[in-house]
């Protein structure tokens, strides 16, 4: 877990690639302990990885690259090993020059803050572009579990959502109470039903509000629903879903997602 020091801000960097994640920092760890190491199996060791994981991860960097980052040899004097590609290569150093200038705005921001950091006004505007529902919150709670680790969240007084994260999420992102962070919510892992029905599903979150704007747009419709406190969420589903759900501008609704949909950034 990288070490924050007083008045640092850490920043985690992540590259995606058809809309799923490519490499971040755990992944990038991966491919430089490959390089040093030559075996897979001694670099999910040093990384922090388990064998499985090792290998999706490579495969997942694989499968989005036009050429692998990531190669296996077998046979030779010591049976086989695995090397990282200049491919890979570049991919390393790429992401540690992008996330070395990441660093210097954050340093940059703790130092002076925020009136003159145009760079942080921007990367706040691509987290809104890559996710329609940006909500700034405050944990309330993190319960550990053997797997994952469910994050009680605050987004106003009286509203609060839940999200589930790894175990690395939570020292990564440094989760624990009264802590400030972005959560994310895709707006079609939002789901909508008439406050008149009670919803029918396991999802965590379960919010009642007011539907404020419906955009038509040919087959799927865009619905922007109050939550109370400034706080909207917006959802995007099919026309015949809400038409045959009755969603119009005034209607009362359930805003409903699982808790695994909601990606927790540090703020």
């Amino acid at each position: 877990m990288p070490r924050v020091l007083p008045g640092k801000i850490d920043t985690l960097l992540a590259l995606r690639a058809n809309g799923r994640l490519l490499v971040g920092r755990e992944r990038i760890t991966l491919l430089e302990a490959v390089i040093k190491h030559g075996s897979i199996t001694k670099a999910a060791e040093v990384a922090g990885f388990s064998y499985k994981t090792a290998w999706d991860a490579v495969n997942a960097i694989n499968n989005l690259l036009p050429r692998p980052a990531f190669i296996t040899h077998t046979g030779g004097p010591r049976g086989g090993g695995a090397e990282v590609t200049d491919e890979g290569r570049r991919l390393i150093s790429i992401f540690r020059r992008l996330e070395e200038k990441l660093g210097r705005i954050s340093d940059s921001i703790a130092a002076d803050g925020l009136e003159r950091e145009d760079g942080f006004l921007f990367w706040g505007m691509g987290l809104k572009l890559s996710a329609r529902n940006a909500f700034h919150c405050t944990v309330i709670d993190v319960a550990p579990g053997p797997i994952h680790v469910d994050v009680r969240l605050e987004i106003s007084p009286g509203l609060a959502i839940s999200s589930i994260v790894t175990n690395t999420s939570v020292g990564e992102l440094g989760l624990a109470p009264r802590r400030a962070v972005l959560a994310l919510v895709n707006a079609s892992s939002v789901m909508l039903a008439p406050c008149e029905d009670a919803p029918r599903i396991s999802a965590r979150n379960s919010i009642r509000g007011r539907v404020l704007k419906r955009f038509d747009g040919g087959s799927d419709v865009e619905v922007t629903v109050g939550l109370g406190d400034g706080k909207t969420m917006t959802s995007i589903i099919t026309a015949e879903s809400a038409d045959a759900t009755g969603i119009e501008v005034g209607a009362h609704v359930y805003a409903i997602f699982q808790s695994s949909n909601v990606i927790l950034a540090s703020d």
